[in-house]
C-alpha cells in the first residue's frame, strides 16, 4: 500500500501543509528567542501602560500555536482524512 499513488499523494498533501508550517513556526519560535536574548531594549520598549513588546510577542507565540493546531485540524479534516479513510478501506476491503 505504501507504494500506492493513493498512499503518495496522501503523504503528499501531508508535507506540503506540514513541513512549511513547522518551519515557520520554528523560525517565529527562534527569532522570539534570539531577540529575548540579544535585543533587551527592544523587547523591553513599553506598547502600553506596562505592557511591553516582549510580553505581545510571547502572548502572539501562544496565539499562533493555537491558530496553527486549529488550522491543521481542518486541514487533516478536509483533505487528509478522506484520502486516509479511502486507503483505510481498500486496504480492508482486500484483506476480506
Amino acid at each position: 500500500m505504501q507504494a500506492s499513488p493513493e498512499f503518495a499523494e496522501l503523504r503528499r498533501t501531508y508535507r506540503s501543509f506540514a513541513f512549511p508550517l513547522t518551519v515557520a513556526f520554528i523560525t517565529w519560535y527562534l527569532l522570539f528567542v534570539l531577540l529575548s536574548i540579544y535585543a533587551g531594549g527592544f523587547m523591553g520598549t513599553k506598547v502600553v501602560g506596562n505592557i511591553n513588546v516582549a510580553f505581545v510577542l510571547g502572548v502572539a507565540q501562544f496565539v499562533t500555536t493555537f491558530l496553527i493546531a486549529w488550522w491543521y485540524a481542518r486541514h487533516a479534516a478536509a483533505k487528509l482524512d478522506p484520502r486516509a479513510e479511502a486507503i483505510k478501506s481498500r486496504m480492508e476491503g482486500d484483506a476480506s
